[in-house]
């Protein structure tokens, strides 16, 4: 198992932004209360405007420092609201430049949450990510995700040459990290462009315990 020591010392070896660095512990410190809020509210009794209402208040109580913070929401809550979210809610998010931004970069900050590490542990790969708004194919959001030495880091820009580059709607990579879109028919549909080594993107989701939606669990 990767040490706590190895993955700090990538934080100081390379420009990782903050939110890169929250950990699971203040998660589950923090989101009781949003947890149980978010379990509360019945989804189908919201318009998509609503919805997109709702999670544009509790983003700004975050940054009002109320200490309500959207971010400390545990994972397996954030990905049943995804889940039970419709396309129309879920769209009202990703039309939001700043809700679609901390969607994405929500979803991978606990990407090193769910690194399956003994499939990792040799393994050395740089993805790049471009994620479009769905309107504006030229225009796109750019990650980078690296997994090295049994660790997973993502950020802006991580100085790194990617061993492939994956291009998509920030509304299918927030449906498939949430494990609400199948991974497979995103890529043989062309929903997911790939330049560079096809190969390494599509073994790329293998190395992670995708989280599953409440309902969807065995």
């Amino acid at each position: 198992m990767a040490s706590r020591f190895s993955r700090m010392a990538w934080l100081r070896r390379m420009r990782v932004p903050a939110f890169a660095q929250r950990g699971p512990r203040a998660r589950v410190a923090e989101g009781g209360a949003l947890d149980s809020l978010a379990g509360a509210i019945d989804l189908n009794k919201l318009s998509a405007e609503q919805f997109g209402q709702l999670i544009r208040t509790l983003y700004m109580l975050g940054e009002t420092g109320s200490g309500v913070e959207l971010s400390s929401i545990n994972t397996d809550t954030f990905v049943t609201l995804v889940a039970d979210a419709s396309k129309d809610q879920l769209k009202v998010i990703v039309d939001d430049p700043v809700l679609r931004t901390f969607f994405i970069e929500e979803i991978l900050s606990r990407m090193s949450d769910h690194l399956i590490e003994h499939k990792a542990r040799n393994v050395s790969l740089v993805v790049s990510w471009r994620f479009t708004d769905g309107t504006d194919d030229e225009e796109f959001a750019r990650y980078q995700t690296v997994i090295e030495d049994g660790v997973c880091v993502s950020g802006e820009d991580l100085g790194r040459l990617p061993d492939t580059t994956l291009t998509l709607s920030a509304f299918d990579f927030i449906r498939m990290a949430t494990g609400s879109a199948a991974v497979a028919p995103m890529f043989i549909t062309g929903r997911v462009k790939v330049k560079g080594d096809y190969s390494l993107a599509a073994m790329f989701s293998g190395y992670f315990d995708i989280p599953k939606p409440a309902g969807a669990r065995g």
